[in-house]
């Protein structure tokens, strides 16, 4: 039995290393939460991340790198410096390890390559939301419901 996708990309989240929210943008058309409720997301994940890494019987865990669910999926990916780019989609959506590495690639591009951005701080770059609207585009089309 196949379900029907729905829209592939449905939101990235951007946590710094302390687990502050820096970066959030949705890419499907559902109702918006409000501000609190994103940083609770985003801190609710980092807490859950890291609780996943010190339970592992491993000492080099990643943590957690995707939840799924019937109606959606999580999928992390973490740089070496600990910022964490998670992003939610469509249960069925593939290439999501690409995709979160082009998006890692934006971020250094565009907000870390920036004189005026400050670590850990929120990314509020036109050219890293431009590019990556268009990365988001392109994946969506890739992954589009049939």
């Amino acid at each position: 039995l196949t379900k029907a996708k729905g829209m592939p990309a449905q939101c990235l989240y951007v946590v710094n290393k302390s687990g502050g929210l820096i970066y959030q943008q949705d890419f499907d058309g559902r109702p918006k939460l409000d501000s609190n409720e994103y940083l609770r997301m985003a801190s609710a994940f980092h807490a859950f991340f890291v609780i996943a890494t010190q339970l592992t019987p491993t000492d080099s865990s990643s943590g957690i790198q995707t939840i799924e669910t019937d109606s959606f999926r999580l999928h992390c990916f973490q740089t070496p410096t600990g910022v964490k780019f998670f992003l939610t989609v469509d249960p069925y959506d593939t290439g999501l390890d690409e995709t979160l590495a082009e998006i890692y690639e934006l971020y250094a591009d565009y907000a870390l390559k920036n004189p005026f951005y400050e670590l850990e701080m929120p990314i509020r770059c036109e050219k890293f939301d431009a590019n990556l609207e268009q990365l988001v585009q392109r994946h969506n089309k890739k992954n589009k419901p049939n």
